[in-house]
């Protein structure tokens, strides 16, 4: 299981709790891209500030994309004209894609460079989630999983306890009933499940399912946890009324105050809380539990990809990436997001987030989740951005109420079987 704790190892090395500082010979300029700045923005702000302190010599330019599906064509655009950046952050769910290609490169030779990767805080859980293509194709950022953002004062006029959620998804949909029944414009739960596979997977991971089979040669979703996680989105529009918006819409619903629950990643925490601002009691929580043994939950989130190939570039790239991914850096992250620290000293050591932890409790429900989180599942082959479209157009079927979960499984698993890399 992923982010096992390893406070031993970690603690083995007093001097792993800073990055070395080792000055750059000359000036030099690296450009760096990250997706989702809506998100990220404060928190590269913040690490690079602190980065300049200990590497002066070092410029950043930074280049954007809206978010990781963009990012990650962008990267193959540029790759095909040799103008890639030095660093890039991407999907986890891509970072195979860009093993695959070639584009990634190697880290594991560098981190064990500078010591044994644990007593540095990359733990192996921590490690896995951005190991493709027999490598280490980056070094994990932030990680999420998804969470439960209600709102107390709609749930307490429902019949609800905010101190006493229900641990079920039918207690939840039970409830969301309730908030839309209270009328004026009120809806009970929005479930974001457009976009990407990402929390149709926290559906199906959560019954105890997979999505391909483990020698990934044929699909392993279409049989009872597929259909009972397509059976539950159903419910959600038929019992608890969701109303099909999009994740905007549902984002400004909440912050009004016109949404109940809300179900979604982490990352957006720290948004939702100055969105929210004064207009309710907010409250964060878990996913709904599905199947208490075998169920577990995605890991969303970014890890760097070096592609500089000039030396002196790369050395800098190499740096930043380090310092992002160190104890410090991991720290600037999660005070400036809501993610998931990936850096076990960090998770440890709480002189880096035990007070922010304790001032900030609604930072902690995905936290609490990590001892169940497992790596979003990366799907082979160069059509893996079709077999997410392809699942996430047979899911709106549900939502819009075209066609019954039992229509779409076969055709989904149909269609998605057909996208995957023939074997012989």
């Amino acid at each position: 299981m992923p982010f096992a704790l390893s406070r031993r190892a970690a603690l083995a090395l007093p001097a792993a709790l800073a990055v070395p500082v080792v000055r750059a010979q000359a000036p030099v300029t690296i450009t760096v891209h990250y997706a989702q700045p809506f998100i990220f923005k404060e928190s590269y702000d913040a690490i690079a500030e602190a980065f300049a302190k200990r590497e002066p010599n070092i410029r950043i330019e930074w280049l954007t994309t809206p978010n990781y599906e963009e990012g990650m064509q962008l990267i193959l655009r540029q790759a095909a004209t040799n103008q890639l950046p030095d660093l890039s952050y991407q999907g986890f769910n891509r970072l195979r894609l860009f093993a695959e290609r070639g584009i990634a490169q190697d880290l594991l030779p560098l981190l064990r460079a500078e010591g044994d990767p644990a007593a540095l805080g990359y733990t192996p859980g921590i490690l896995a989630l951005a190991h493709f293509g027999g490598f280490q194709s980056g070094l994990a950022y932030a990680a999420s999983n998804p969470i439960t953002y209600y709102n107390a004062d709609l749930v307490r006029r429902a019949g609800g306890d905010p101190d006493a959620m229900p641990t079920d998804w039918a207690g939840h949909i039970r409830l969301a009933a309730r908030i839309k029944a209270l009328g004026d414009g009120n809806e009970g739960m929005f479930f974001r499940w457009s976009g990407d596979d990402w929390m149709f997977s926290a559906l199906l991971f959560g019954h105890g399912g997979r999505m391909l089979t483990k020698d990934e040669r044929d699909i392993a979703f279409a049989g009872r946890e597929g259909l009972e996680s397509l059976r539950l989105i159903d419910a959600m529009v038929k019992q608890g009324g969701m109303a099909n918006l999009s994740t905007q819409a549902a984002q400004q619903a909440f912050a009004a105050g016109k949404l109940g629950l809300f179900y979604w990643t982490t990352a957006v925490v720290r948004g939702t809380i100055q969105q929210v601002g004064s207009n309710f009691a907010l409250r964060t929580g878990p996913m709904p539990v599905i199947d208490a043994a075998k169920g577990r939950l995605p890991t969303g989130g970014a890890a760097g990809m070096l592609t500089a190939r000039d030396p002196a570039k790369r050395d800098a790239a190499w740096k930043f990436l380090r310092f992002s991914t160190s104890a410090e850096g991991t720290a600037l992250m999660v005070q400036n997001t809501g993610y998931v620290p990936m850096n076990q000293i960090a998770i440890d050591d709480p002189r880096f987030l035990g007070a922010f932890y304790r001032d900030n409790p609604l930072y902690t429900a995905a936290v609490r989740q990590v001892p169940i989180s497992i790596p979003w599942y990366a799907f082979p082959g160069a059509n893996s951005v079709r077999v997410t479209q392809t699942m996430v157009d047979n899911i709106a079927r549900v939502v819009e109420q075209r066609a019954t979960p039992d229509q779409v499984l076969p055709d989904m698993a149909a269609e998605v079987r057909r996208l995957l890399p023939r074997r012989a």
